[in-house]
């Protein structure tokens, strides 16, 4: 039994939250042990090694002398080098006074350049790492869809089908099917074909070709609802079969989803089948900005879920080459989407109401975690990289803003004054919370 599906019924607040703190600890984990290794390669002395703020729940000394430690208040960590004058950097002038050449040569402070862009450089490219593999591991172990399509598992649906298990789709409704690899053909020939509630599918079923009936390839089915949607408020489920809108029967998943994008967000009423038991809900669609192939956004209504075929299709192990590549495709994906939204919030094309805050993140961890541990491993995935990415951006207190410091650098020669770092630290901590008030304020009142 997979224990996150039941998180909806034991205590949901409780496990929103903790499922929020587990991912946020090993992103945070990975994201500082970058720092704690890469600079204890380079010669710079790992003092502390925190897992959260504030008061210490635990901690012990390792051979090397480090502090491990777990602090009470989860969100963040910190390490703490010699020299440093407190988890967020600052030279300890005290500390350093008086310290030979090889203690200096073993301070953050007193290290090389190249030591010290190594080191903060670290954080950000673990979480990138650790994205990458999560993202491979879960496409090896999910598989890819098998060339040529074949019905892996039937999908339970209000209609009786004829297709069975094995059954390879050769046609459907007489009009060979492309090669699934062939994204581009494949998706023109789905759009083609008609919409009609049965069709004909043409299938090599123990070596021979028949034609058997079945229902609409993209039925009304939910296959995923989306964290923090207005499907999840109204309480639809994964496996949840749409088969009427305000009263008019569907049979196709376009059918759901020109209603929904004509609705202006006006309230829709949805007839459900779950298990042979029709249920009735009402929800409103929420108005969302989504990202374009051009690079701009376009504003839909949506209510949240996400369909597919009428069955599971089997699925083929891919090679390592191809999940590893694909990996590192869907971390760049991630970066250009987060790059791309948050310049269309700051030029005011789309709305800071697709900014998420705290309660945001962790409402999508605990949905994501109660449909599933791939999902939740998956988001881990993704928020890694959002976490690796927000990092680099060259604003003081960040680790980019750190870079900008060390590019400075190495151009004129010499460090910034310790009055210049102390102003342009405060701007930066002011532009961090500012962010942040900005995406609680999206949570609470967008």
């Amino acid at each position: 039994m997979d224990l996150t599906t039941l998180i909806p019924q034991f205590g949901g607040l409780i496990w929103t939250l903790a499922f929020f703190v587990v991912a946020l600890s090993v992103i945070v984990a990975i994201h500082e042990y970058g720092h704690y290794i890469v600079g204890k390669k380079t010669g710079i002395y790992p003092e502390v090694f925190s897992l959260g703020f504030g008061p210490v729940l635990w901690s012990r000394h390792d051979s090397f002398g480090t502090k491990w430690q777990i602090a009470a208040i989860p969100f963040g960590g910190f390490v703490k080098f010699r020299g440093d004058a407190n988890a967020s950097g600052g030279i300890d002038g005290d500390a350093m006074d008086g310290m030979n050449e090889a203690d200096l040569r073993s301070t953050m402070h007193g290290a090389p350049l190249w030591a010290r862009t190594a080191t903060v450089a670290a954080g950000p490219v673990f979480n990138f790492a650790l994205s990458i593999v999560i993202f491979t591991a879960v496409i090896l172990f999910k598989g890819v869809v098998a060339d040529p399509l074949t019905v892996g598992e039937l999908r339970t649906l209000p209609v009786t089908q004829e297709l069975r298990s094995g059954d390879q789709i050769v046609a459907i409704n007489g009009a060979d099917l492309p090669a699934f690899e062939d994204q581009v053909a494949y998706e023109s020939y789905m759009r083609s074909l008609p919409q009609e509630a049965m069709l004909e599918y043409t299938v090599l079923r123990d070596g021979a070709e028949q034609v058997v009936q079945g229902p609409y390839v993209y039925p009304p089915l939910v296959t995923q609802v989306a964290p923090r949607s207005a499907a999840g408020d109204a309480g639809i489920k994964q496996g949840d079969v749409i088969t009427a809108i305000n009263g008019d029967p569907i049979f196709a998943f376009d059918q759901l989803k020109q209603v929904v994008e004509g609705s202006e967000g006006a309230t829709l009423a949805l007839t459900l089948w779950r298990s042979g038991e029709a249920i009735d809900v009402e929800l409103t669609p929420k108005r969302i900005d989504e990202p374009q192939p051009d690079g701009g956004f376009k504003t839909f209504y949506r209510i949240g879920i996400i369909g597919g075929i009428l069955f599971e299709p089997a699925t083929q192990t891919p090679g390592f080459g191809e999940a590893i590549s694909a990996g590192v495709g869907q971390v760049g994906r991630i970066m250009q989407g987060s790059i791309s939204g948050l310049w269309h919030m700051a030029t005011g094309a789309i709305s800071t109401c697709n900014l998420s805050g705290p309660i945001g993140i962790a409402e999508t961890s605990g949905d994501l975690a109660s449909q599933g541990t791939v999902n939740f491993i998956w988001f881990i995935a993704v928020l890694s990289t959002a976490v690796g990415l927000l990092n680099l951006f060259p604003i003081p207190v960040l680790d980019g803003g750190h870079l900008v410091f060390y590019a400075y650098e190495a151009v004129t020669g010499r460090q910034p004054s310790e009055k210049v770092l102390q102003v342009l630290m405060t701007l930066g901590l002011t532009v961090v919370l500012g962010v942040m008030i900005l995406g609680l304020s999206s949570d609470l009142f967008c």
